[in-house]
Order: structure tokens, then C-alpha cells, then sequence
């Protein structure tokens, strides 16, 4: 069998969907670059902010001053386009994956799925042959130019839409999702939306909305793989992330799972479409090597396993957070809350409570009551502050938080402090409070 498999997906078919999928990649990805610079994005998230909140360990990321994060996202974005135009193909991805890397890591305040997606993608186009044609560089001789590349080339695509979309689907089978109780509270704040406000407000329209996407999840990447069901499945795609383009003002990650549809197609039916002056390109038989089926095997297994990592921690994911990142659990959880901050000077026992916006952006005052590991980096970095002053501090936090509109429970152990205990990544931190339930 896994002969078989490795000459499906190592024999040569025609690279028209692969070339296809790297304009629409490169022209979304810019759109997301200078999109973040003109509709303040950027000036709110990486400019406003004294500090931002980064991956754990790489606090000592922090943006550029002055202009420099505008500059940083400028030649980011000129990257995204010449990925687009095939110019300069394995630099410009090589610059774009680093810059776009760095951001992720660089801020969780607004983290977001597609900022984790354009990773993958960003790397996978890295490694494969999308500037074989229809490129500058084949234009100019920079490549030597190819109209076929390995099966496996699309099909890395195909599996990567398959396991974010069966995750999403299996991550909404909640109890909460299923009542619409999340799309309920953000709903009732979109009732002046143009056209469809009002019925945003419908208790039935918000059902409707949570098991259909329960079902579109679960069933859209097989009705783009069935020949007969292909044209329902695009038009289904299109609707439904146009709906959440909308509704839900996530940047391109709609637009961007719209292009992925490219490879559930006949690469001979993206080239009559698209590149009609392409000659014809007849499959050759070959074998993809030891090498990239181990490669490829792993990143799978990963990404498969990633997902289910909050199954061996202690609490509900949903108000915890541990486990919640890289796992497509997307649009889950509605969460509003208080945070409280106090400083303990151990020597005299002194307390005061931290004015928030002395130290937070607007936006991450909003963000921080909901994320244990955001409280617990402030509390480091309030204690380094202090440790400068020549004082020796605990830091205490009291957050409560309302998941989905349940009843408000505390989310962190307000006797512990926070300045004195590490963070443990793989398993349950005690400080971070877990119930059976939250009514």
C-alpha cells in the first residue's frame, strides 16, 4: 500500500493549480501586510502597545520603534507580491515566511487562525516548485522552467484543508456551540450590520448559523473532493466565507480557504480556465522518495496530534486556554470578564493595585482577562520592574471571567503568585482554576 501511495503522489501531473494557488497566495498575503497598515491593525497591535504579549520565551521579541514596524511590514508585503509574480521566488518566500514568522510569535493579543495557517502555507510554498511557469523568474531564465511537478505538491494542500476543517467541525460539537450561545453574544453587537443585522438578532438565524457550521465544517472537504458534488461544494465555499468575511472581519482567512479550493480540481481543468495558451500535460508515473514521505508523514502526524493535545490537560479548554492555540478551534468561545493586578512588597507587606492602563493598550486590557499565560507575563514583567527598583514583590491576580455567557467564575488562584511559579507548556498549572461546570 504504501508503494501504491507513493507513486500516486510522486507521479508528474500538470502544475497549473500549484501556480495558480502562488498569485492568489502572494496577492492575499500583501493584501494582509498593507491591509494591517491601513486599517490600523498595525498602529493598535504592534505600534500603540508599550509591549506586547509574545509566544513564552521570546519576550525579548518586541516590535520596531518609530516607523520601523510600518517599513517591516512595507517590504513584507513587497515580498507577498513578487511571490505572486514569481520574482525572485525562494528569496521572497524565504522573507516573507521569517518576517511573517517573527509577527506571529511577536503578538497573541489578536491571535488568530490564518495568522497560524499562513505559516504552514508560507513554508510549504518554500519548498515546492510554484515558480516553475508562469513566473518572472521562468520569464528571465532565474529558473529552469517546468510545467508539471510531483502529485504530492497538491495534495499536501488537499490533507492540510482536510484536517482544519474535520477539526473545526469535531471542536464545535460542544453543548455551547451547539446552543449558539457564542454567536448570540457577538451577534447581539452586529444588529446594525447592513441588510442582514436584524436577523442576526433571531434565535433561530443564530442555530441555523451554529449546526450549519457544524455540518459545512465537517462535510465541505468531501463534497470538493466528489467530481458530482465539486460545484455545490465551491458555491457552498464561497457563500459561507463570504458570509464570515462579513460578519466576522477576519482578513483574507476566508478568501485565502476560497483559493485553496484550486487544488480539489483537475490540474487540466485549472489550466483550460486559467492558461489556455498551456499545452495539454500528460501524468508521468513516478515515485516520491524515502525522503519526503518521511517528511511529509511527520508534519501529518503532528499536525494531527497538535489538536488533541488539550485531552491530556486538566479543564475545559474553553476557559483555560491551555491547548487552545494551533488546534483550528475556531470562533468557540465569547468571553467577558475583570482583571485586578496587585503588588506585594514582601519586606513591609504593603499592597497596591496596578492601574492596567499605565502598562496595557486598549486592546489588550480587553484581551488579558480571558488568557492565564497573558496574566502570568504581566506578573513577570511587573516583577522585573520592581526587581529594577530594588524590591522584592509577589504578584497577585484576580480575574474573573464569563465563558459564553455562563455565570462568572474565577479564573485564576488569587493567593498565588504569579511572579513565583513557572509555566509549564506540556501539562495543567494549578493557579489556573477549573470547574465541572459553569452555571
Amino acid at each position: 500500500m504504501l508503494q501504491s501511495l507513493r507513486l500516486f503522489l510522486g507521479t508528474e501531473v500538470d502544475n497549473s493549480p500549484l501556480v495558480l494557488f502562488r498569485m492568489i497566495f502572494g496577492l492575499l498575503a500583501a493584501l494582509e501586510c498593507f491591509g494591517a497598515i491601513a486599517t490600523g491593525w498595525l498602529n493598535d497591535t504592534l505600534i500603540v502597545p508599550e509591549f506586547t504579549f509574545t509566544v513564552i520565551g521570546f519576550e525579548w521579541l518586541q516590535p520596531l520603534e518609530g516607523n520601523g514596524m510600518i517599513i517591516y511590514f512595507i517590504v513584507m508585503g513587497t515580498s507577498a507580491l513578487f511571490i505572486m509574480l514569481g520574482l525572485f521566488y525562494r528569496a521572497s518566500t524565504f522573507v516573507f515566511l521569517g518576517m511573517w514568522t517573527v509577527v506571529y510569535m511577536m503578538q497573541k493579543t489578536h491571535y488568530n487562525n490564518h495568522y497560524y495557517l499562513l505559516v504552514l502555507l508560507s513554508a510549504a510554498m518554500l519548498l515546492l516548485p510554484a515558480h516553475k511557469d508562469k513566473s518572472l523568474d521562468s520569464h528571465f531564465g532565474l529558473t529552469v522552467a517546468r510545467q508539471s511537478c510531483a502529485r504530492a505538491c497538491h495534495y499536501f494542500f488537499v490533507i492540510q484543508i482536510l484536517i482544519v476543517y474535520v477539526y473545526a467541525s469535531i471542536h464545535k460539537m460542544h453543548l455551547d456551540w451547539i446552543e449558539a450561545r457564542p454567536l448570540s453574544i457577538w451577534f447581539q453587537y452586529k444588529a446594525n450590520y447592513w441588510l442582514i443585522g436584524p436577523l442576526l438578532q433571531e434565535s433561530w438565524f443564530q442555530y441555523a448559523i451554529a449546526w450549519g457550521g457544524i455540518v459545512y465544517d465537517g462535510t465541505i472537504f468531501f463534497l470538493l473532493l466528489h467530481p458530482k458534488t465539486r460545484k455545490l461544494g465551491f458555491v457552498l465555499s464561497i457563500f459561507f466565507n463570504l458570509f464570515n468575511s462579513f460578519v466576522f472581519q477576519i482578513g483574507i482567512f476566508p478568501y485565502l480557504m476560497i483559493g485553496l479550493t484550486v487544488f480539489f480540481y483537475p490540474p487540466d481543468t485549472i489550466r483550460r480556465i486559467f492558461f489556455r495558451k498551456k499545452e495539454k500535460i500528460y501524468p508521468v508515473r513516478k515515485q516520491l522518495s524515502l525522503g519526503w514521505t518521511y517528511v511529509l508523514t511527520a508534519y501529518f502526524l503532528i499536525q494531527i496530534l497538535l489538536p488533541l493535545r488539550h485531552h491530556l490537560i486538566e479543564g475545559d479548554v474553553g476557559f483555560t486556554e491551555e491547548g487552545h492555540r494551533l488546534s483550528w478551534r475556531m470562533m468557540l468561545r465569547a468571553k467577558t470578564g475583570f482583571l485586578n493586578v496587585y503588588v506585594e512588597d514582601k519586606d513591609t507587606g504593603d499592597r497596591e493595585r496596578i492601574a492596567l492602563a499605565d502598562y496595557l493598550s486598549p486592546d489588550q486590557r480587553a484581551a488579558i482577562p480571558g488568557q492565564p499565560d497573558m496574566i502570568w507575563q504581566f506578573a513577570q514583567r511587573l516583577n522585573k520592574e520592581y526587581e529594577k527598583m530594588g524590591k522584592d514583590v509577589a504578584v497577585y491576580a484576580h480575574a474573573r471571567v464569563s465563558l459564553n455567557g455562563h455565570k462568572m467564575k474565577d479564573l485564576i488562584d488569587r493567593n498565588v503568585d504569579l511572579a513565583s511559579v513557572p509555566w509549564e507548556p506540556f501539562k495543567h498549572s494549578d493557579w489556573i482554576l477549573t470547574y465541572d461546570s459553569y452555571d
